[in-house]
């Protein structure tokens, strides 16, 4: 991966402590010559833990404390920065739907704050990490982050022509982050059962490094307005549980409010404004003007065919065992 556009620049990540952020900034810290690094979140124990952690021979870390919430301190935060990478949010589902307020402040109130003080402080480009709930949402979390791609996507109308460029990732469920079936598996597994939804449920899979390199990836390739997408294998829950546990037995508690069957990472709605690479598919804005815009960017990818999906059921690349463990391993 060429992090060479880094160089000499300022970098900040929201929602930094999570799994993603800690992820991001050791990545950033090995492998990019970046001037400063700035984690930005609001939990001052997680800072100090990971600031123990963390090797910085050349001093380019800074730990901000502050909430998206917080426009002002955003604003105070962005004074200087090159390049945001927006992965702060409230995620976990069920508790999301019993703090729909909450989630609504932080996901949606938090990347408008985020658009506006990039543009105010000049910021060159920013980038949402997004989810499959965000496609066909059927819960709050994918509601929210629906409205928070909407936003940031068209947070390029607001910075004008030369201003901020926004643009958004959108990838499925990821290895060994917190709250991970893996870590659900772990915890249940001493018991001798496993609880399951459904047992024809199936998912999109990526590992932490995968999801962190495709975002930097598309943090250097964006022209802002794109929707990223990358391409990634499917797997059925069961075969997951019962491949890393194969002694258990699993007991389907049906599914949960506002849990899908399948996941989606492109609608059928979304498909006509579609470019397919080999790695990944890129989105283009709905506007007529700006997609032709963004089209000579993208002449090189192909459009998919009418009444195309990318769903996790209809997937044509699946995990069987060897390629879970192959990924497992790179957790």
């Amino acid at each position: 991966m060429n992090l060479d556009f880094l160089q000499d620049k300022s970098i900040l990540v929201t929602g930094g402590t999570g799994s993603f952020g800690q992820r991001c900034v050791r990545t950033l810290l090995a492998q990019s010559l970046a001037k400063k690094i700035i984690i930005f979140s609001r939990d001052e124990m997680k800072q100090s833990e990971m600031q123990a952690t963390l090797s910085d021979p050349r001093e380019q870390l800074r730990f901000f404390i502050g909430d998206v919430r917080d426009l002002e301190r955003l604003q105070r935060a962005f004074a200087g920065v090159d390049y945001v990478i927006h992965a702060a949010a409230l995620k976990q589902v069920p508790m999301v739907e019993y703090n729909p307020f909450e989630a609504v402040k932080t996901n949606i109130l938090g990347t408008q704050n985020v658009v506006n003080a990039a543009i105010d402080q000049g910021v060159e480009k920013v980038i949402l990490v997004s989810t499959d709930k965000a496609a066909n949402p059927a819960n709050l979390y994918g509601a929210t982050k629906l409205c928070a791609e909407k936003l940031v996507v068209n947070g390029n109308v607001y910075s004008g022509e030369g201003g901020t460029l926004f643009s958004v990732v959108r990838y499925g469920n990821v290895l060994g982050s917190r709250g991970s079936l893996l870590k659900i598996i772990e915890q249940q597994r001493p018991s001798g059962e496993l609880t399951i939804t459904h047992e024809e449920m199936t998912r999109f899979w990526i590992t932490l490094d995968q999801g962190v390199n495709f975002v930097l990836d598309c943090l250097r390739a964006m022209h802002g307005g794109e929707l990223f997408i990358p391409k990634i294998p499917s797997m059925r829950i069961k075969d997951f549980m019962l491949s890393l546990a194969p002694e258990c037995r699993l007991r389907t508690v049906g599914i949960r409010p506002g849990e899908k069957l399948h996941e989606v990472l492109v609608t059928v709605e979304e498909a006509r404004r579609v470019k397919e690479f080999s790695t990944h598919y890129v989105i283009l804005p709905e506007h007529d003007d700006w997609y032709a815009l963004l089209h000579p960017h993208y002449a090189e990818g192909q459009a998919v065919a009418d009444g195309f999906f990318y769903s996790s059921q209809k997937n044509g690349e699946w995990l069987d065992m060897t390629r879970l463990y192959e990924l497992l391993n790179k957790v």
